[in-house]
């Protein structure tokens, strides 16, 4: 199974939600992105949120179409976003893709960066997706990358302290047991020269950013 997450992140940083290499998947909605998959006429299994990024009659409008629908306090100790990723990793899908969740207030956004990580401990695969970037966090290991037209660029940064032995082929920029540290930019803007690359490293949390002008 794989499970879709629809934050309410601005719409215009939206890929196509309607695209038929999302179909295969459970839709979940957060806040007024239940509002925005009812509108384009997916129907979410279910939605979690406060509610209030959306007015009192869109509320009732999204109860009526909508058999399950948890709605919190808006003062609690977890965003929206949150209490959604953590129903849907006790689902033990093979996937999570989060949507909705970058632009807008900045807290947000790196909030929502930070609970990638809860993927890693759950041993689930958790992407966040917009218009023009893919992210994900990786545990050391070996790694298959496809070349995607949708995204030119793959860049790799630092979520822990350090990264040590990356090793990237297939790349325009290749590295051999290389260390990277906090602040280090340089595998910012790396390119795929081949169908398929690989990255492995030994130690630390790595993420990994697909993207595109």
């Amino acid at each position: 199974m794989i499970i879709n997450i629809l934050a309410g992140g601005p719409p215009e940083l939206l890929p196509s939600l309607t695209d038929k290499k999302w179909q295969d998947s459970v839709w979940i909605g957060v806040d007024r992105g239940v509002l925005r998959l009812l509108e384009q006429n997916i129907q979410p299994f279910k939605a979690f949120g406060d509610f209030d990024s959306i007015t009192t009659s869109e509320l009732l409008w999204v109860q009526d179409r909508l058999q399950d629908i948890e709605v919190f306090p808006a003062e609690k100790d977890e965003i929206d976003l949150e209490l959604a990723l953590n129903w849907a990793i006790g689902q033990r899908p093979s996937l999570i893709r989060v949507f909705g969740a970058t632009g807008g207030r900045m807290d947000h956004m790196f909030g929502a960066v930070q609970l990638l990580y809860k993927g890693l401990s759950a041993c689930i695969s958790i992407q966040m997706i917009d218009r023009r970037n893919a992210v994900s966090l990786h545990m050391p290991g070996n790694y298959d990358i496809e070349r995607d037209e949708s995204y030119r660029y793959l860049s790799f940064v630092s979520f822990s302290h350090e990264i040590q032995g990356l090793t990237l082929r297939g790349v325009k920029y290749p590295l051999t047991n290389h260390t990277i540290e906090w602040g280090s930019t340089l595998c910012i803007s790396n390119e795929l020269i081949q169908q398929r690359g690989t990255f492995s490293f030994a130690k630390g949390i790595l993420m990994m950013v697909r993207s595109n002008d």
